[in-house]
């Protein structure tokens, strides 16, 4: 181990290995770190540190001016690797690729003048959003430097100079080897099949593919063989803003090997009931014997699918349109579920005695009586207990749960940091 270097020694700093300071304060965090920094010149070369901000990102906005170079080498030193930027100008984004070009996640919001060349200066850039954007987007095999090195892309609330499946298809098709793609609110029109036809045919290595379908237009299937290119099937499906009836109902056949399933109902602006929205689902899991994710938000009544949910299931997220009496039945079909995303609280039900395999479990607090939250104790595989919204009694509740199982179970409010490209309009839903 390294003796701490002469330029960290200081009254206020002691002369610990610079690992030693390393290992500390990564138990810290974001903001705690931000608060060490800011006491001496000293634990400021040690927070910057980049083994202490992996992960990280951070939102640029240039309306009050450039930033110095003070900020940009904090940054390089902290090894940053992905930016959120927001109303950029052709100046900014030179001044941006000056000081971080090895940037390799970029997230472009509420962009107006962004030019066709803007990330031409950033030539490891791998992951890349566009969000809000209040003109028409043109992508290209010019956008990026090596648009084949491009995995990620994400759009969102975007327009395309023409709308048209065509434009939208031949724009994708730049970046060949995206193994995720979000395209939520890009004002095209298309058939449901063809469209992921097309997707997958041009995009061989896909394995993460989520649409918003209010754009989606329902027609029967004229083949239901299963989608795939030369590449690796596509294992996982988000579908936003579901309605009745959007999807024709063999639809899943098309993609057998799925192994994760997403769907959010669209809410009805008339309130209109959610048992006229039965969909499809208990057609669609049957076609899916090899799904381990399952999540349904404002979905169907559960009693409508439940039968037909496959043993397989690992993860499952209910939100909504569920009894006591439906979970019971969830857990008659998934024995082996380990992680579990269940709001609201099902009353009179023992999680515990049902799903005995949970390891991590995730739960809206201010609906659970104490002793049905204090019982959790009982499941002897659980490591993470995720806790949404606020409880006045959260800290004193969370001690008591940790004594009973003897530090065990770690109780958070928000165990999953959100990754810079999760799309918000998803992450708002559940």
């Amino acid at each position: 181990m390294k003796p701490c270097h002469p330029s960290l020694r200081s009254p206020s700093c002691p002369a610990l290995p610079a690992e030693v300071w390393y290992h500390v304060f990564g138990f810290l965090s974001v903001e705690d770190k931000f608060s060490v920094r800011a006491s001496c010149k000293s634990f400021r070369k040690l927070v910057d540190h980049g083994s202490l901000w992996r992960d990280w990102w951070v939102v640029l906005g240039f309306l009050r001016g450039k930033y110095n170079s003070k900020f940009w080498a904090s940054l390089r030193r902290r090894k940053l690797h992905s930016v959120v930027v927001r109303r950029c100008r052709a100046k900014d984004w030179k001044q941006l690729a000056q000081s971080l070009p090895a940037l390799t996640t970029l997230v472009l919001e509420h962009t107006s003048d962004a030019r066709p060349d803007c990330l031409h200066g950033f030539p490891s850039l791998k992951r890349l959003a566009i969000r809000n954007s209040s003109t028409s987007v043109l992508l290209t095999a010019f956008t990026v430097c090596h648009p084949q090195q491009l995995t990620h892309l994400t759009l969102c609330d975007v327009t395309f100079p023409a709308i048209t499946t065509g434009v939208f298809i031949s724009a994708i098709s730049q970046f060949i080897n995206l193994t995720w793609l979000v395209c939520h609110k890009v004002g095209i029109r298309a058939m449901f099949a063809p469209m992921i036809r097309s997707i997958l045919k041009c995009l061989p290595e896909l394995k993460h593919l989520s649409l918003s379908t209010e754009s989606l237009i329902v027609y029967p299937l004229a083949s239901t063989e299963p989608l795939g290119g030369d590449g690796p099937p596509l294992s996982s499906l988000e579908l936003r803003d579901c309605a009745s009836d959007i999807l024709p109902e063999d639809a899943m056949k098309l993609m057998p090997g799925l192994k994760s399933l997403a769907l959010f109902r669209k809410l009805s602006k008339e309130g209109g009931g959610r048992t006229s929205v039965m969909w499809s689902l208990k057609t669609w899991l049957r076609a899916l014997p090899q799904l381990s994710t399952l999540v349904v938000v404002r979905g169907p009544p559960v009693f409508t699918y439940v039968a037909s949910i496959p043993a397989s299931v690992t993860r499952l997220t209910l939100v909504s349109g569920f009894n006591t009496v439906d979970v019971e039945a969830v857990a008659a079909r998934v024995p082996n579920l380990q992680h579990f995303h269940i709001d609201p609280w099902p009353h009179a039900t023992q999680i515990p005695k049902l799903f005995p395999k949970l390891k991590s479990l995730k739960v809206r607090l201010g609906r659970i009586p104490e002793k049905a939250f204090l019982d959790l104790h009982q499941l002897q595989d659980l490591e993470i207990l995720e806790v949404v919204g606020s409880h006045p009694h959260l800290s004193e509740l969370a001690a008591k749960l940790r004594t009973l199982t003897k530090d065990r179970v770690q109780v958070v409010t928000s165990h999953h940091k959100r990754d810079v490209l999760s799309c918000s309009c998803v992450c708002q839903a559940y």
